[in-house]
């Protein structure tokens, strides 16, 4: 069987793969559909009702919290990480002639 890949192209093996996981996921959802099936068939043999309830699909990004960076001396709740658009108070005291080291966070 090694021997019939090697005759394959890189997109026909692509391909192959892709149909192959593809086949191999649908195998898998099909069992769990019939594990669970028979889990609540089971469960109603003996007058128990079973509630199965999915994982929750993680949403949104998982990395950590960026500490801030910068923060405005005149108004302490004015607080940027330095990452993303400059905010207006920042980009306000810089147009005013400030240097951007002035509002460093020191550590």
């Amino acid at each position: 069987m090694d021997s019939d890949f090697a005759q394959l192209s890189e997109a026909e093996l692509a391909s192959v793969i892709e149909s192959a996981q593809k086949a191999l996921r649908e195998k898998h959802e099909t069992k769990r559909k019939e594990v669970i099936a028979k889990i609540k068939e089971l469960a109603a043999s003996v007058g128990v009702t079973v509630e199965i309830t999915e994982p929750a699909k993680p949403t949104g990004r998982k990395g950590s919290k960026v500490p801030i960076k910068y923060q405005n001396p005149h108004n302490l709740s004015q607080k940027w990480t330095g990452r993303g658009m400059r905010p207006k108070w920042l980009q306000t005291l810089l147009d005013q002639g400030h240097d951007i080291k002035e509002f460093e966070i020191r550590r």
